[in-house]
């Protein structure tokens, strides 16, 4: 499904979107306002790549970050929920993780963590490894991955 079709679907369903991104710095909210007419489905987008902005802007706790780090499925979780709290979105959709280069042994690069968050839903979680393929290649693969994930909410 193309991004214009993401879209009209949303709209058909009434359904608003918001985003919450850390890798991917705003790459799936420009994808989905590239197209025009997207302000009435797109109601915003947050770029949350410090812990800090995960914190103050969509409410990610202290705890889930000392525990599980900024690249954990926790995280996603907290950050998609977050988004929609602090949003007149009915659904939203989070990323994070280690675009690269870097990484370590226990969180490589290429690993980035999902959360799909939809008003009367269960919020779902998940973890791609996508390899060190290189930071734009992993960004634009995630990008990919979230807007498959929104389709997929509003088939």
């Amino acid at each position: 499904m193309t991004v214009a079709a993401l879209l009209e679907a949303a709209r058909a369903a009434g359904v608003r979107i918001a985003t919450a991104e850390s890798c991917t710095g705003g790459m799936v909210a420009a994808a989905l306002t590239d197209v025009a007419g997207s302000s009435d489905v797109v109601d915003r987008g947050f770029v949350t790549y410090s812990n800090g902005a995960k914190r103050d802007m969509l409410g990610v706790r202290e705890e889930t970050l000392t525990a599980h780090g900024a690249v954990s499925e926790q995280v996603a979780r907290e950050m998609a929920e977050g988004a929609l709290a602090h949003s007149a979105a009915d659904l939203a959709v989070s990323i994070t993780g280690i675009a690269g280069p870097g990484g370590s042994e226990h969180k490589p690069e290429g690993r980035v963590c999902f959360g799909l968050a939809m008003i009367g839903h269960e919020t779902h979680v998940e973890t791609i490894e996508f390899g060190a393929r290189g930071r734009a290649k992993v960004r634009r693969a995630a990008r990919d991955h979230a807007l498959a994930m929104l389709t997929g909410a509003l088939s």
